[in-house]
Formats: C-alpha cells, sequence, structure tokens
C-alpha cells in the first residue's frame, strides 16, 4: 500500500512536471511567435539572408547553391548572385554552371530569380570579371 502511494506520489510530482512543462512549451511557442514577429519586424543579419537566400534559391529550383558571387544591400532589400552546378560532367572542371540573380525583400524573403549566365565550371570568364 505504501508502494502504491509513494508510486502515486512519485507519478503525481512527475505528472505536475510534465504539466508545467507542457505550460512552457506552450509559451515558448507564444514566445517564438512574438520573437517571430518580432524577428520581422527587425532587419536580418546579412549572414541570415545568404542563408535564406541559398535554401529558397534551392526549394525553387532544385539546384545546390555553391556559392554567392555578389551581394549587397538595395532600397528594395538584398540582391545576390548565387552559383549553382547545373549539369554535373566528369572531368568536373566541364561541369555547367549557372550564375542566378536572386532578389529578396528587406525581410530576406525571396520575391524573385533569374538566371544571368551558364558557364563550363573550368573556364575563365571572358567578360572580364563578371
Amino acid at each position: 500500500m505504501s508502494n502504491t502511494n509513494s508510486t502515486s506520489d512519485s507519478q503525481s510530482p512527475q505528472k505536475a512536471q510534465d504539466s508545467q512543462h507542457s505550460k512552457h512549451s506552450d509559451n515558448t511557442h507564444d514566445t517564438q511567435g512574438g520573437t517571430r514577429r518580432e524577428t520581422n519586424s527587425r532587419r536580418p543579419t546579412p549572414i541570415e539572408v545568404l542563408r535564406q537566400a541559398r535554401s529558397q534559391l534551392a526549394e525553387l529550383t532544385g539546384l545546390a547553391p555553391e556559392s554567392v558571387s555578389s551581394f549587397e544591400e538595395t532600397e528594395d532589400g538584398w540582391s545576390l548572385e548565387v552559383e549553382v552546378l547545373e549539369l554535373a560532367r566528369v572531368p568536373d572542371t566541364m561541369s555547367l554552371m549557372a550564375s542566378y540573380q536572386v532578389e529578396l525583400d528587406p525581410e530576406g524573403q525571396l520575391t524573385g530569380y533569374r538566371r544571368v549566365r551558364r558557364y563550363e565550371r573550368g573556364r575563365a570568364d571572358a567578360r572580364g570579371g563578371r
């Protein structure tokens, strides 16, 4: 009988702790929701913008970004040029690469993209740096 009571007693604090954890989780969720709203009103860091741009471009195109070759803040948000592998070839220096111009709003959400050039990975750029 005392085992049953001690088991009940030991479960009761656990249930209370679980209940508090659940309430804490709810509060954490509420806080995250509030933080999310605060995040939307605050300016993202350049690293956050780069990560969001790469992730969103990959999701939309199905292509894996390899590098960001240009990055600037504009009046309308952010502008990036992202290099992606479009077609893998052997040897790798013959793989087909592409540069995408990616536009994001001030919060870092992708608003548009377009392919601006295609080139073989192993080729020097004939256009003098671009």
